[in-house]
């Protein structure tokens, strides 16, 4: 493939709920351009966009690919997403690199959660947008129907750019309102518009030119004068308001059959703004001041990796050129590493397909494969300018599994195979949980989780089985009380003798701890002081209730004895760790739970559905609000009752429903939960022997 420049690229991103057809629409151009000798297919897994083992066997996306294809004199790089929400992160790092967006709506199914979810969050990031109402030559289609879907779901202005001649099986093709031209059949040669359709398509025109003409001042006041605009006038007018974010244009295929995809592309060569057209890029440079640049092979070198992908052979970086020129065997900058990075050769990508290319110009989007320790958000740049562009942005992972090695082997492996699996993909997160001593592997999801543990079976030759993550619990107290303890050990040679009087006072329940000592006179020299607060540091890890971490508490040694000849450090690090857990015993000690701030999002039918779950998992309801036809509920609730929530919510919703979840503090156990988890403790402690 050719090299582009800036003005001749269009960097778009597909998006949609599960199965609305973005991957064989894709399919479908590679097949249309001469690319693939034949058509790929996602249920026969052979389609070019979903290579990796995850997808062939599941017939559906799991991960971000690349597609770009030539067509007319333009470079489209297409960025097809995973439709399935637990891969959301994917959709967010599509949406930070490109310059337009096409929401897929089935046309049977209409608007499902996830397009919602999609919709949204390309306005929030202010990208152009147009619907394709795909699959147009199903049974059953509606065409009205599938617009009442897209009006009572989707907020925005939506206009025809097309109009479907026929629907359902006698979907025929389409008729484009820019040009007044029809398009008819998989070869779509440009016919006159059919006469029973001549009276509709000149009133949809209007409201096309209507739509138009708000996104110019000047086309605006043309239209007051002359009723009409030019082909031409349309799609500035057009490309105005989209930017705005005043009309989301909407066009009609069939992606499977081909009927309707090239006048689709067409329209969206035109529709959608080159990288230069979009505005300028921010950054912040050097001295970490925020600066903004031209999308220009003259502006400062800044290409952001936006997607790590990892095998047995190691690791490749898509990347996303915003300024300058990124060459094949060159050495740059990676600001965020601080070190020189060698680019060896570029590389553009189609599915697993890879294509040598000497240079990307600024706009277009590559890969490179063994970037040195180039990660997932970082820049590279030249050394003096050190521009680096903001992270994407990525939600908060809703769902855990506690993930165990099933062999000896496995062990080894386990800390670099989560590494990999978390570098790339972003929305992974693994840590060792001290409380529990579990390694918990973190994401947006059961099947997120299911499928990054399978990767690790397939790509890293690792196994894991899996579990439900136990509670990380922790216990305090809420009175100060006081033990006396001696250590005593007698072995026939050199004895152990050790004897602290501590105190235990209560801080706040999520203060760290803290020690003293109000030893005077010398009853315990300060080596054995300072041994005992070791001692008292190491109770800290397993507290006398149930073995979870002890927190909020202040201990203080007043008093003590020791022997001459018995005393060692080992006897006060005994005696102040045995000392600290029986003054605790009688200083009201109390579990702590974690409480996370819960935002569930749900049709405003399921209201009182939502409300009614949340009291009976314990949560505190903070508050409600409705945007549009969606009802906001935000409450705090122990992570103990969250542990299934994903599923739980995904069935009394029907799908419809989604949730955020962040940590907020740890709260107190009511009596009751508490005697239950203490005596599950002590159960499991006594199976362990």
């Amino acid at each position: 493939m050719k090299e582009y420049p800036t003005g001749q690229i269009r960097n778009i991103a597909l998006v949609s709920h599960n199965g609305a057809g973005k991957t064989t629409f894709i399919e479908r151009m590679l097949f249309m351009t001469g690319v693939t000798t034949r058509m790929g297919s996602v249920q026969a897994g052979t389609a070019a966009m979903d290579f990796e083992e995850e997808e062939i066997d599941r017939n559906s996306s799991v991960s971000l690919s690349i597609a770009p294809i030539e067509w007319d004199g333009y470079k489209f790089n297409f960025i097809d997403t995973p439709g399935y929400m637990d891969f959301v992160g994917e959709v967010n790092a599509a949406l930070k690199v490109t310059e337009g967006v096409l929401v897929f709506v089935e046309a049977v199914a209409g608007v499902e959660v996830g397009t919602e979810i999609v919709y949204q969050a390309a306005g929030h990031r202010e990208k152009p947008r147009v619907l394709i109402i795909n699959k147009m030559d199903r049974e059953n289609v509606n065409v009205n129907r599938v617009r009442e879907s897209i009006s009572a779901n989707l907020d925005g202005n939506f206009v025809n750019v097309q109009l479907p001649v026929g629907e359902g099986e006698s979907f025929k093709g389409v008729i484009d309102l820019v040009n007044m031209k029809a398009y008819l059949g998989e070869n779509a040669k440009p016919v006159d518009i059919p006469a029973d359709m001549a009276d509709a398509a000149e009133e949809a025109r209007m409201e096309l030119v209507e739509a138009a003409a708000e996104g110019d001042d000047a086309l605006m006041e043309k239209y007051f004068e002359e009723d009409d605009l030019s082909s031409e006038e349309i799609i500035v007018g057009l490309k105005g308001a989209m930017k705005q974010g005043l009309v989301t244009p909407i066009l009609y295929c069939a992606g499977e059959s081909g009927v309707g995809t090239s006048a689709a592309l067409n329209l969206i060569s035109l529709l959608f703004p080159s990288p230069a057209e979009a505005g300028e890029f921010e950054a912040t440079d050097a001295k970490g001041t925020a600066v903004t640049h031209p999308v220009s092979d003259q502006s400062p070198l800044a290409a952001f990796v936006f997607k790590t992908r990892e095998d047995t052979y190691g690791k490749t970086s898509y990347i996303r050129v915003f300024g300058g020129i990124l060459e094949s065997d060159s050495r740059v900058w990676d600001v965020n590493q601080g070190q020189e990075v060698r680019v060896g050769s570029l590389q553009l990508s189609r599915g697993k397909d890879q294509l040598p290319i000497g240079k990307l110009h600024s706009g277009d989007i590559g890969l490179v494969t063994k970037l040195g320790d180039a990660a997932t958000n970082d820049t590279l740049s030249d050394k003096g300018s050190a521009l680096k562009i903001a992270p994407i942005e990525q939600p908060n992972p809703i769902a855990s599994v506690a993930v165990h090695p099933v062999s000896q082997s496995d062990v080894a492996k386990l800390s670099q195979s989560l590494n990999r699996l978390t570098a790339e993909d972003l929305t992974l997160t693994w840590h060792t949980e001290k409380a529990t001593r579990e390694t918990i592997l973190s994401g947006m999801g059961v099947t997120h989780l299911d499928i990054a543990v399978k990767k690790a079976q397939s790509k890293f030759g690792v196994n894991f089985s899996t579990t439900t993550p136990k509670v990380p619990y922790r216990e305090t107290i809420t009175k100060t009380s006081e033990a006396d303890y001696t250590h005593k050990k007698q072995t026939g040679g050199a004895g152990q003798y050790a004897r602290v009087f501590i105190r235990v006072e209560s801080l706040d329940d999520d203060a760290d701890f803290e020690f003293a000592s109000e030893i005077f006179g010398g009853a315990i020299s300060a080596p054995f002081v300072a041994a005992t607060e070791k001692g008292c540091r190491q109770a800290l890890e397993a507290g006398p209730m149930a073995g979870y971490p002890i927190v909020g508490l202040k201990a203080v040694v007043y008093d003590g004895k020791e022997h001459p000849v018995d005393s060692k450090e080992i006897a006060f690090q005994t005696a102040g760790r045995e000392g600290l857990k029986k003054a605790m015993l009688n200083a009201g000690p109390v579990m702590l739970e974690p409480i996370y701030e819960v935002s569930v999002t749900v049709p405003a039918d399921y209201m009182g559905d939502i409300m009614g779950d949340m009291n009976s998992r314990r949560g505190r309801v903070l508050g409600m609000d409705q945007e549009g036809t969606k009802s906001i509920v935000r409450a705090e609730v122990p992570l103990a009752e969250m542990q299934t929530y994903a599923a739980d919510l995904r069935s009394m919703t029907q799908g419809r429903g989604v949730f955020s979840m962040k940590f907020l503090q740890y709260g107190r156990i009511p009596t009751h939960l508490q005697e239950q988890i203490v005596e599950q403790a002590r159960k499991e402690r006594e199976e362990e022997k």
